[in-house]
């Protein structure tokens, strides 16, 4: 079994800045992709990077980065806006001790930005 684990969200100001983590656990062979999406309230799952794309809206303002040895991806998250407030979700492709490949998401963890 495969879980991924995020942490790192929550209220923060305009301009401020935030850090998610997500770390995979379990039965893991290989970890082949990991990269975040998130969610806005009426609005569908959207790309916010992943290790060879951000999403349009990033602008140069949030870094992705994979500790290999830890199963843990990142997202810095700087000059945050408003309109960043979401679910940010974790995603992984990660092949099991069997072999077998699938797909995983993450719990989603809140980021909220106050104007």
């Amino acid at each position: 079994q495969v879980q991924l684990v995020e942490s790192g969200g929550g209220l923060v100001q305009a301009g401020g800045s935030l850090r998610l983590s997500c770390a995979a656990s379990g039965s893991i062979s290989s970890i082949n992709v990991m990269g975040w999406y998130r969610q806005a309230p009426g609005k569908q799952r959207e790309l916010v990077a992943s290790s060879t794309k951000y999403g349009d809206f990033v602008k140069g303002r949030f870094t992705i980065s994979r500790d290999n040895a830890k199963n843990t991806v990142y997202l810095q998250m700087n000059n945050l806006k408003p309109e960043d407030t979401a679910v940010y979700y974790c995603n992984a492709q990660i092949t099991n001790l069997y072999g077998v490949e699938g797909d995983y998401w993450g719990q989603g963890t809140q980021v909220t930005v106050s104007s």
